[in-house]
């Protein structure tokens, strides 16, 4: 008994996949014969979660540095500041 799990294209839904080496959290990556775009297995969403993000807000308030939010929190400066912008 044997099991075929089939993976399909999350952009055009193509079942035409070549494998395409892995990503750097170790899951497999795959391209699309048809729209020429990759995807992986499984996907995390992107981003931080929200209550992560108020935290880091909250010590920026607190009159952190970038830089000092950068080494503590291993969130980039351009993330912090457009996170600012927003709010």
């Amino acid at each position: 008994m044997s099991v075929t799990i089939t993976v399909t294209c999350r952009h055009c839904g193509s079942e035409n996949l070549k494998r395409f080496g892995r990503a750097p959290n170790g899951k497999q990556k795959y391209w699309c014969h048809d729209c020429g775009r990759q995807s992986r297995d499984d996907p995390a969403p992107n981003g931080y979660a929200p209550e992560r993000r108020e935290e880091i807000l909250r010590a920026y308030e607190e009159r952190s540095s970038l830089r000092g939010l950068e080494r503590t929190f291993g969130v980039s400066r351009g993330t912090v500041v457009s996170w600012i912008k927003k709010k």
